[in-house]
């Protein structure tokens, strides 16, 4: 019987489904070809989708145990993972012809100074003519369901006898960062040891925040001019009923 952690679900749960992005990866990664390098791949969401495609990728995240899901998924396909912070990296190849920062991970990163260091790192994995391509938010609608906002839908995933249930609860836009929290809930549907009621180390629910540097495309343009990249035209990734919109800043080594 296969275990998966509580960190595995919880992203898979709160990041999994979103689909909106992957066929924007896959025309590049057709477009520029292999070796594609995805930072902060987590379990594999855009990498498994372009291996599955034919394409060799690299797998980049600071959490081993979604590393260690993403590894156990790929089975025979072309993927390699590697645990690393995406601030200080250096792999042993420097011949990848597209790197990939999806879903707003970039924006994780605390100031220009995080950002510049990462810059730095992947221009020194990119083969010359090489792409650089950011997916980053620039607009977020504020809301706090403690104020009477309408709460968006949760998200739930049956885990065997287990269900786990995360519902956000509010964003606050200020001056330098968004904050994005949710509530988690762990519910077992077993009468003799019904998890909604928690226990001394898993609370019946779980405060979970998320804070994001804010950054405009612009900016993040202007930080790669500095780091030594060309910046390209921007693309857009629309928005979904379930998702914000991204901007794909592209930066050209």
């Amino acid at each position: 019987m296969v275990v998966t952690s509580a960190d595995v679900i919880w992203h898979d749960l709160e990041c999994g489904s979103y689909r909106a992005d992957l066929p924007l990866w896959r025309e590049l990664a057709e477009r520029e070809g292999d070796p594609v390098l995805d930072v902060g791949a987590g379990a594999g969401r855009v990498t498994l989708d372009l291996a599955q495609a034919g394409h060799r990728v690299i797998a980049l995240d600071l959490d081993p145990n979604l590393l260690g899901a993403l590894q156990g998924r790929a089975g025979d396909l072309l993927v390699e993972t590697v645990c690393v912070d995406a601030r200080s990296f250096d792999l042993e190849r420097h011949d990848f012809a597209l790197c990939l920062v999806p879903m707003q991970t970039l924006q994780l990163l605390s100031d220009a100074s995080e950002r510049a260091a990462f810059l730095h790192c992947a221009l020194a994995q990119l083969r010359p003519g090489g792409l650089l391509a950011c997916a980053i938010v620039t607009e977020l609608d504020p809301f706090d369901i403690a104020d009477g906002s309408p709460a968006p839908t949760s998200e739930t995933s049956q885990v065997g006898e287990t269900l786990y249930i995360s519902q956000a609860t509010g964003v606050r836009v200020l001056p330098e960062r968004i904050v994005i929290e949710r509530s988690r809930r762990i519910v077992s549907s077993d009468a003799r040891n019904p998890g909604d009621e928690g226990s001394a180390d898993r609370p019946a629910v779980e405060r979970n925040v998320i804070e994001l540097a804010r950054l405009s495309a612009f900016e993040l343009e202007r930080e790669g001019s500095q780091a030594g990249f060309r910046p390209e035209p921007a693309l857009l990734i629309e928005p979904t009923d379930e998702h914000v919109g991204s901007v794909v800043v592209m930066l050209r080594a």
